[in-house]
């Protein structure tokens, strides 16, 4: 069980903590009606957002009322935008100073700074606040003129940050609101020690918002240190999966193994693969490539630049097939993921459960596969028992039926992608990265699981 107490029950008797299930809330909720202010309710409707997801019902009454949050809710549930509308709000008409930023977001991943990034933008502009991305990878200069030039918004990765600090370019002595999006992820790629450093530096006073899919006791070491008196609300289940998610876990021999995938990928859904390690994506990738599959990769050896542009020609659907590493189990938010390939099962269950949670969102429907050799069966079946899944089994082979069945009608062989100009990444300033206000609506308010 996990050490934090999300559902502790001399919390509820004190009226700490509320949970949410999506068919809890009353017909006709708005923004308007959680205390959001007018003009950032304004700028959601414009991008045709109107209703609230359950986390965002659930968490903005307080949030905007200055508590500290802890919020759980699974990946696209609308956590984004639960801390960034009050973000917003809380620093309206206030006053930067040049390297003090008063609104601090720290997460795990470029791709998910860009992406938060995409969402604040048009909610901070609406009240007249700006945001800038920290992150390594790019350059430093233009992130430092941002700062002089007083932003407001910092939406970092905690290693360039620090690095900042240190560099005496930035100080976080006025942050007035501090959130942690993916804690569980932080906790997961060791950037606890640097996360508390830069927590510490930003003012006890200020408010807090911790947000995550999961909740285990490296998080529990952060709430107890840094929350005062949160405000608990979890949506759904950390280990629910939606029940269009279909679940596969298909033997293969090690020698079959690269021509089980290119069998998967070669139809015309869209697929995301995964991979344990940057090279083994890189070399499956070619693999793939040789086999008349291009394929767009997604992995931490890759310059920024090539990242976004890898990143926004899958999301485009230039790229049918990306090949990734687990930064894009949570660093990235593509709608229309037909499939996903574990080449390597993940060495734990919560890496499944994200990884796989990239497809079947917003009430679409989706395939999971496990590819597994005879000798990793044992460990493939308490990774599924962890993750509370019962998967369909079978042995295949790259001519197997049942492989042409869920690969579907072949897809027309082209040239590979890394021949060929790579698409442009979209302009960041939009409601979501590659997808435009029209997306991002039926993300956090059409289309409920």
């Amino acid at each position: 069980m996990s050490a934090l107490p999300i559902e502790r029950p001399d919390a509820a008797r004190r009226g700490h903590t509320r949970h949410s299930q999506p068919d809890t809330f009353a017909s006709g909720v708005t923004f308007a009606s959680l205390g959001v202010p007018t003009a950032v309710a304004a700028a959601l409707a414009d991008a045709g957002i109107t209703s609230p997801f359950p986390i965002q019902a659930a968490t903005l009454p307080d949030a905007l009322a200055g508590r500290d949050i802890l919020g759980r809710g699974r990946t696209g549930s609308g956590k984004t935008l639960a801390f960034s509308i009050p973000l917003v709000a809380a620093l309206a008409g206030g006053h930067t100073m040049a390297c003090r930023p008063r609104g601090l977001v720290l997460v795990p991943t470029r791709e998910l700074a860009n992406q938060v990034q995409a969402v604040l933008l048009p909610l901070a502009k609406a009240v007249g606040l700006s945001v800038v991305t920290v992150f390594g990878g790019s350059p430093q200069s233009r992130q430092v003129a941002a700062l002089q030039a007083r932003t407001d918004i910092v939406v970092a990765c905690p290693g360039r940050l620090a690095d900042l600090i240190g560099q005496g370019h930035c100080h976080l002595g006025d942050v007035e609101v501090s959130v942690l999006d993916e804690a569980d992820h932080m906790a997961d790629l060791g950037f606890l020690p640097v996360v508390r450093r830069l927590l510490d530096a930003t003012p006890a006073e200020g408010q807090r918002m911790l947000f995550s899919a999961t909740l285990d006791k490296d998080v529990d070491v952060l709430v107890r240190r840094f929350l005062s008196d949160p405000a608990r609300h979890s949506v759904d289940s950390a280990a629910a999966a939606p029940a269009a998610m279909v679940h596969r876990v298909l033997t293969v021999t090690a020698a079959d193994r690269v021509g089980v995938v290119a069998a998967l990928a070669g139809g015309k859904n869209r697929s995301l693969i995964f991979t344990r390690t940057r090279r083994s994506a890189q070399r499956l990738a070619r693999q793939l490539a040789a086999a008349r599959i291009p394929a767009a990769e997604l992995h931490g050896d890759l310059a920024q630049g090539a990242r976004e542009r890898n990143l926004a020609s899958f999301a485009s659907g230039a790229s049918r097939v990306m090949v990734a590493t687990d930064i894009a189990a949570r660093g990235i938010d593509v709608e229309g993921i037909d499939l996903v390939i574990h080449a390597d099962p993940p060495a734990e269950h919560k890496a499944y459960l994200h990884r796989s949670g990239r497809t079947a969102r917003a009430g679409a429907s989706g395939l999971v596969i496990t590819l597994q050799t005879p000798a990793q069966a044992g460990d493939v079946r308490a990774l599924m028992r962890k993750a509370n899944v019962i998967p369909l089994t079978a042995t295949a082979h790259p001519g197997s039926p049942l492989l042409r069945s869920i690969a579907g009608e072949p897809a027309e062989p082209v040239t590979p992608v890394a021949q060929r100009a790579a698409p442009q990444p979209a302009p960041a300033a939009t409601l979501a990265t590659g997808r435009g206000a029209a997306a991002m609506s039926a993300r956090y308010r059409g289309r409920r699981r």
